[in-house]
């Protein structure tokens, strides 16, 4: 799985994601992935239509209702549209097909720190974001090669209240929520308990909605426990039959955190030997036996 991120894209000649990322190496990196037999994901953290200065994270009541048909910013967030299709257009291979992508747009909608969360648009207003946005972009831009996945945070308690905002089945192919560890494994299982019973739930709605889940972002930062992956996420995940599950980025040294920033090991790291380990499980399944697979033939 090859995580990427859109967020900046809406910006006016901008050629960087909000992670400094140039959007033209990303689509290097995209080809590549794909050419090896990985799978592409796609996040979207789009800067609210209000202003670029809270980007995604302004909780603003009222900012979808400006984007949806009829709102005053509706034709500004068609043009973000345009340049969102135009970079995802550009997804081809070397015989010039188009690279499939999991789009991920307006994930952790069930929080509140998005300008798309719960407390800042009714269930309608999120629907109708959604279903638009689908419609726009298969429609109106003839994109055909986005796979939609449908994410929320990971602190649904029902089956019911996880489909609050669904936007419906024609609209949606992958179900999936987020779910990070927070505090020592070793000392709670909050994690552990959490993810599972997400996960044993979205396999049941899954199974009636035929439609594939994942656990779409997860990750321990830092990774400072030696055995969190074989021994946390493998039970956090469990039985469930997930298509994929992704950490979060590898950042570096994060200036306003003051600290590293990262999510997945590096040669070393506390948590390496373990990371082997899960590599080598039979329930996972990594680029090299993907590609044998062939999923784009």
């Amino acid at each position: 799985m090859y995580g990427w991120e859109l967020g900046g894209i809406e910006r006016n000649n901008n050629e960087i994601n909000l992670d400094g990322v140039p959007f033209k190496k990303m689509k290097e990196y995209i080809k590549q992935g794909y050419e090896r037999g990985g799978v592409i994901t796609i996040s979207w953290h789009a800067d609210s239509p209000f202003g670029a200065q809270k980007g995604a994270w302004d909780t603003a009541h009222g900012t979808v209702a400006s984007i949806n048909p009829g709102g005053d910013n509706h034709t500004l967030y068609k043009e973000w549209l345009d340049k969102v299709a135009n970079f995802l257009s550009s997804l081809k291979g070397s015989k010039g097909e188009a690279i499939p992508v999991l789009f991920r747009p307006f994930h952790e909608l069930t929080g509140n720190w998005f300008w798309w969360g719960k407390n800042a648009c009714t269930e309608f207003e999120y629907k109708t974001l959604w279903r638009f946005t689908v419609y726009y972009l298969q429609r109106e831009k003839k994109l055909h090669n986005l796979i939609w996945v449908y994410n929320t945070g990971g602190d649904f308690k029902t089956k019911e209240e996880y489909l609050e905002r669904y936007p419906g089945d024609d609209r949606v192919d992958v179900l999936s929520f987020d779910s990070y560890q927070f505090g020592d494994p070793q000392k709670e299982k909050w994690f552990e308990i959490n993810t599972n019973r997400g996960l044993s739930m979205l396999c049941e709605i899954a199974k009636e909605k035929n439609k594939m889940f994942a656990l779409a972002e997860t990750g321990f930062e830092a990774i400072p426990y030696t055995n969190w992956w074989t021994e946390t996420l493998m039970n956090a995940i469990g039985d469930n039959k997930i298509s994929y599950v992704l950490v979060w980025r590898n950042h570096g040294y994060h200036n306003d955190m003051k600290k590293m920033h990262y999510y997945a090991p590096y040669k070393g790291q506390v948590s390496e030997t373990d990371f082997v380990k899960f590599y080598n499980l039979e329930q996972t399944f990594f680029e090299k036996e993907v590609a044998k697979e062939k999923l784009y033939e």
